[in-house]
């Protein structure tokens, strides 16, 4: 089970930290992503880490913005935000699969098996 945090009302500009907490202790094991969906839009790849990866993945809107990051003896996986534009504004995703996937399906909504309930990040301009 996944539990996703951190979401609120920001300016632009501003910075949230979301965090994915399972309450499985092998999550460390798995492969964990950072989706997001706006309304009248469709679920779109924010971030990922992959199990024996030190490489992170990122959606291209995101990249030099957010960073993702693993805790492993907090079962958490974090998303950091900054440089936030309203156009981030959505409902964040995390996800998480047990098959370590190649890179390039990272971004693949349909292949996650576990979602965490959604928390929204609203960025006021």
């Amino acid at each position: 089970q996944l539990q996703a945090s951190g979401g609120g009302l920001v300016q632009a500009g501003g910075s949230l930290r979301l965090s994915c907490v399972a309450s499985d202790r092998t999550f460390s094991l798995v492969n964990v992503a950072w989706f997001r969906q706006a309304p009248g839009k469709d679920r779109e790849f924010v971030a990922a880490v992959r199990r024996g990866d030190t490489n992170t993945y990122y959606g291209d809107s995101m990249k030099g913005r957010f960073s993702i990051s693993r805790d492993m003896a907090k079962n958490t996986v974090h998303l950091q935000m900054n440089s936030l534009k309203p156009e981030d504004t959505a409902v964040y995703y995390c996800a998480a699969k047990i098959n370590r996937p190649i890179s390039s399906a990272l971004g693949l909504a349909d292949t996650y098996s576990y979602w965490g309930q959604g928390t929204l990040v609203t960025v006021s301009s």
